[in-house]
């Protein structure tokens, strides 16, 4: 409960702390994008105080703060000069607000999730640069536009790289002091542990510092006061009356113009769009990765715009600086977007004087070193790591956005990653495998995850070279979604082409989904009794080799597990007998890529061959059919390790293991153990000893083999008939690999081994 409270109360101190950061930063720009706009300048703190207070309440977004947002200066500013007046312009902005509701009702919001993660790292990165680029003329004090403009255009629609050729004529030195002790303490503050640790947020101690050295300048007089031009300009009301009268209502005489209607559309449509793809890059950002509802956002940005249309404001969106500096500044919650919003009605309202001594150097201080975080290296170096295709729409959305505006560059990257997908889809809309079925090879044609119609030439192509009387299955078990057009393509293939070619057609994860299409599984995935009669012991072991192939690259063939159930569950058919070790990490079934009913399977610690072993492998073979035999082994065996212990300390195997029931096999997996191989087993490194113990069992699967051949006279005349082969296996526990071999490939172990007798 204690820790809770602790918890709690600092979380409060944040958030407020938070708010007064996000206050100072949001002052210069709500009146730069008012006056970008051509709108009335106390139209921007409208914008400001509903976008905080109201939609703040509202969202349920932890981090983001909305405002007044520069994106939208050009799309304003043409919307006021095609309505004529600023008061129906207003209408148009609760129009938009009634519109951005009914979106949020319907759930549109889900649009934002379409947008690639390159595009928006582009737009943070973006958002960034252009940070760094706009305010370093107001850290030098090179303030071309009255307050300080902060916004990503200038009213001379300059970009944003020509208004840095007159910078370094135009340096006014009080100005640039002030910026440069600003970014030093701000450095400061994010370098020195106890610094970053305090209470204290650097931009607040930016901010007081700055008005102290704008003051002591001041007296010194000359070149180096800062004057009203480099200070912050907030309307100043003579009045309470005065101050109200800077409120404006909507004109509801224009509901007849339809021009009101059309800029209410575009309003709505730019501004949800701004405020979606804003919302998901502030979740980026957040540090606790907490994901914002975005049609929540959608209905309280669209009742903040009929608020703000109501009193006078711009439209608000979700504006990803002023999020960006609350995260920043360690807003935890809402609370701190809340309180920023009340700042801004507070200090407007009651004290105008004192904020216009704020120097525009010292704000723009702020908004440079959070630039530098948005747009640090790291990201570019993070992006171009991931290859070319995320690079390249990232980067076309950064330049995109430095060189127009921010909906028009989001709109550019957007496109240019669409044309990556449909390259990538154009190229590679399927996945084409030759499975080598017991009966058969099968062309495995594997889906995308989103088939549409511009996948069909590609689908049409591998239908087309499927061989005459050859097999192809159509697996759509992991994609989500068929355009109409390649399943009517599927299902004329399936009725009248493959029939016409004799070619066979089974479909997969189609049942549950498209009703003209069932799943149907043609091709023998399992062995019938035809099958294992026409099959050679050779046949058998090299579909068994075929099938640890797959096993180790992960390319396991596709069977329908229920049909094999129902096919074996009476009699079934197999391919081989294998005797393996009783270790959890041999699973046969798997090693081999084999299906139900295709082995049978005995299993024992340490391969030994006892009478239920013995009578398991003469069924399995005399009476089943199985064509091979293998005893299969694996490196790194406990059991000889065991076995070795065990006869070096000269103790039985239950006294060094303490498992009495184990001595029967740890004494008969002794009897492959040669003296001469474990001398001076001590001194041998571990890796010497690991292969010692692996040559040892490869001998021991060897022996056993022969106690096979030398006890079952049924097995031993197969054999001696050409109907069955036996061999041994080494399963490597590493690579998944089993490597075959029997007396006449394993003979020089096995003489090196017998002449240490």
């Amino acid at each position: 409960m204690i820790s809770n409270s602790i918890r709690t109360g600092q979380s409060l101190v944040d958030d407020l702390l938070a708010g007064l950061v996000v206050f100072l930063v949001a002052l210069p720009l709500c009146l730069g994008v008012a006056l970008a706009s051509n709108a009335p300048l106390f139209s921007g703190i409208v914008s400001g105080v509903v976008g905080g207070v109201l939609v703040g309440w509202i969202s349920k977004s932890a981090s983001s703060v909305s405002g007044p947002a520069a994106g939208l200066t050009a799309v304003v500013a043409a919307q006021i000069a095609a309505i004529g007046s600023f008061q129906a312009f207003l209408l148009a902005v609760v129009i938009a607000g009634i519109l951005q509701i009914a979106l949020g009702v319907i759930r549109a919001g889900a649009i934002a999730e379409f947008v690639p993660s390159s595009v928006i790292k582009g737009l943070l990165a973006a958002i960034g640069l252009i940070l760094i680029l706009k305010q370093l003329p107001h850290l030098v004090g090179h303030d071309t536009a009255p307050l300080g403009l902060m916004s990503f255009q200038e009213p001379d629609r300059e970009n944003t790289f020509s208004g840095l050729l007159h910078v370094v004529r135009m340096i006014h030195p009080g100005a640039l002091a002030v910026g440069c002790v600003s970014v030093l303490i701000l450095l400061l503050w994010e370098n020195v542990k106890p610094l970053k640790k305090s209470l204290v947020p650097a931009p607040l101690i930016v901010v007081l510092v700055g008005v102290g050295m704008a003051a002591l300048l001041a007296r010194s007089g000359g070149r180096w006061t800062i004057g009203v031009t480099h200070l912050v300009q907030v309307p100043v009301a003579e009045s309470f009356a005065g101050f109200r009268h800077f409120f404006a209502m909507p004109d509801f005489s224009a509901l007849g113009n339809p021009q009101v209607f059309m800029a209410g559309l575009t309003i709505a449509l730019v501004a949800s769009l701004e405020t979606l793809l804003n919302l998901e890059a502030v979740d980026k950002l957040d540090p606790r990765k907490r994901v914002s509802p975005p049609n929540r956002e959608l209905i309280a940005q669209g009742i903040g715009n009929i608020t703000a249309g109501l009193t006078g404001g711009l439209p608000v969106t979700s504006v990803i600086v002023r999020s960006s500096v609350n995260i920043n500044a360690g807003g935890k919650t809402k609370l701190a977007t809340i309180v920023h919003g009340l700042l801004l009605l507070l200090c407007v309202a009651l004290l105008p004087t004192w904020l216009n001594k704020i120097p525009l150097s010292c704000l723009a201080a702020i908004l440079v070193t959070t630039g530098t975080k948005l747009a640090s290296p790291k990201i570019f170096k993070q992006m171009w790591r991931e290859g070319f295709n995320q690079f390249l729409p990232f980067a076309v959305t950064v330049v995109a956005i430095l060189l127009t505006d921010l909906l028009i560059g989001i709109l550019i990257g957007l496109g240019f990653s669409i044309v990556f997908i449909l390259r990538s889809n154009l190229r590679r809309p399927l996945r084409q495998i030759v499975e080598k079925h017991v009966g058969g090879d099968v062309l495995h044609i594997e889906l995308a995850q989103q088939v549409s119609f511009l996948n069909r030439v590609a689908i049409t192509r591998a239908l087309a070279a499927v061989p005459r009387g050859g097999h192809v299955m159509i697996d759509a078990r992991d994609t989500d979604y068929i355009d109409a057009d390649v399943l009517d393509l599927i299902l004329e293939y399936r009725d009248e082409i493959a029939p016409a070619r004799g070619v066979q057609v089974s479909l997969a994860g189609f049942k549950d989904r498209y009703q003209q299409l069932e799943d149907q599984v043609r091709f023998m995935d399992h062995t019938t009794r035809e099958l294992q009669a026409s099959l050679t012991p050779d046949a058998v072991l090299q579909i068994l080799i075929e099938g640890n192939q797959r096993f180790r690259t992960d390319q396991p063939l596709t069977r329908d597990l229920s049909r094999q159930l129902k096919a074996t569950a009476v009699v079934r058919h197999p391919l081989a007998a294998v005797l393996s070790g009783a270790s959890s990490r041999t699973p046969v079934e798997m090693i081999f890529d084999v299906g139900l009913g295709d082995i049978f399977c005995a299993r024992v610690s340490g391969n030994i061959v006892s009478l239920g072993v013995m009578g398991t492998l003469e069924y399995a073979c005399a009476v089943a059919g199985a064509k091979l035999i293998v005893v299969l082994g694996h490196a790194n065996s406990d059991i000889m390790r065991m076995a070795v212990t065990s006869f070096l300390a000269g103790q039985s195997p239950a006294e060094t293991t303490g498992c009495i029931h184990l001595d029967p096999v740890v004494t008969e997996v002794q009897k492959s153990i040669v003296p001469d191989r474990i001398a001076g087993w001590t001194s041998k490194s571990p890796q010497e000893q690991q292969v010692c113990l692996d040559e040892l069992y490869r001998a021991h699967l060897l022996r056993t083999i022969d106690r096979i051949m030398n006890r079952s006279r049924v097995l031993r005349g197969l054999v001696e008939t050409g109907r069955l082969k036996v061999v041994a296996g080494m399963y490597d526990v590493r690579s998944g690999g089993v490597e075959f071999f029997d007396h006449s490939t394993s003979s020089a172990i096995d003489a090196r081994n017998r002449s240490s007798n």
